[in-house]
């Protein structure tokens, strides 16, 4: 198969021909239709986090199934998928606690040790699948726990997109922290996930909705997913703006979906007491949020981490859906444009614009 292979760090991606297994256990051959450029691809390829090259990256994948292994239960040939990257046994305490995001034994979604890799290359060499689902590729062969059954009239781009930034997005707002009818809330971060945090504050029926951003376009794209204010932080001092929207007050729930030292101060700074700031964003693998603890115990202020929603994603996928499918989810504004398999390298140099949320591969030919 056709496949865009990292070769070393930082060097992009090259067109190869790649062979892949044919599926065992509980694993499935999906032939794709779609797959998502994400920021965080471009981060492995970059710098060496978890999938050293040569890697076939892209994790955003949906498609339609073309085998199956013969412990697989709930998909057969013909069938309409989209993944996601969350990994998970199914059977350890976090997983049956609805928490498969914390799952103690991600490993058994892989090959077990001894057997062949998934992929290799012409000179049957081991091929790292990225995020155990190498989407940069005709087809991906993937653990049935990772994905979601589609209705045959879902379109695949749109499909693609919800197993990272819209299942992260909405998921924080829903299942990390269940924003009330009537609650106000800020997002800080008007990119692609921050569009889906919104949109799920939408879904929430959340009160005023308040988009921070840099950007004065993706602050405009905000308001389109449904964000009732919007604040510029290159203009005006965000936390001030924040408490005179709220009275003075704050909020009780602020989404940083930016993740640097900068907006991590400014949202737990937003908080009302016994307000909560979740940190969705990983813009910074340094920097720090200093607290004082006699404030945090008077004032009740939490922070807390979200990774993927915090949520179930064959559940939320599939919600999400339905959602979608009702009008109820735009998504099809998070899809800017579509790609060729091989535009992948072009495909990144098009998402640093602002007006870009998501580009999706959709010709593998």
């Amino acid at each position: 198969m056709k496949a865009m292979v990292v070769r070393e760090l930082g060097g992009g991606w090259v067109e190869e021909e790649l062979q892949i297994a044919d599926p065992i256990g509980q694993e499935v051959l999906v032939e794709l239709k779609a797959s998502g450029l994400c920021g965080s691809d471009h981060m492995e390829m970059s710098n060496e986090v978890q999938y050293p090259p040569p890697a076939v990256l892209g994790h955003e994948i949906a498609g339609v199934v073309s085998a199956v292994g013969p412990n697989v239960t709930e998909f057969a040939v013909g069938d309409h998928v989209a993944a996601c990257l969350v990994q998970y046994c199914g059977k350890c305490e976090q997983c049956l606690d609805g928490e498969p995001g914390l799952c103690r034994s991600p490993q058994l979604t892989l090959r077990p040790e001894g057997e062949a890799p998934r992929l290799t290359d012409a000179n049957g060499d081991a091929v790292t699948q990225g995020m155990a689902l190498g989407g940069f590729a005709q087809q991906s062969l993937v653990h049935e726990n990772m994905l979601v059954k589609l209705p045959n009239d879902m379109p695949f781009a749109q499909a693609a997109v919800l197993g990272c930034g819209v299942i992260t997005g909405t998921g924080a707002v829903l299942n990390a922290a269940k924003v009330k009818p009537g609650e106000d809330v800020v997002i800080i971060g008007a990119g692609g996930v921050g569009l889906n945090v919104v949109s799920g504050a939408v879904l929430a029926s959340a009160g005023k909705i308040i988009s921070v951003d840099l950007n004065a376009e993706s602050l405009e794209a905000a308001k389109s997913f449904g964000a009732t204010h919007t604040v510029n932080s290159s203009e005006t001092d965000p936390v001030e703006a924040i408490k005179e929207l709220t009275g003075g007050y704050g909020v009780r729930t602020v989404f940083d979906v930016v993740g640097i030292g900068v907006t991590a101060r400014q949202g737990y700074d937003m908080l009302d007491a016994g307000g909560t700031l979740y940190q969705i964003g990983m813009g910074s693998g340094t920097d720090t949020l200093d607290t004082v603890p006699m404030q945090n115990a008077f004032n009740r202020k939490a922070v807390q981490g979200v990774f993927m929603g915090s949520g179930v994603p064959k559940r939320d996928m599939a919600m999400l859906v339905e959602q979608y499918q009702a009008g109820r989810l735009n998504l099809d504004d998070i899809v800017s444009g579509e790609l060729k398999l091989t535009d992948v390298n072009k495909g990144y140099e098009m998402i640093r614009d602002p007006k870009v949320n998501r580009l999706v591969i959709t010709d593998f030919s």
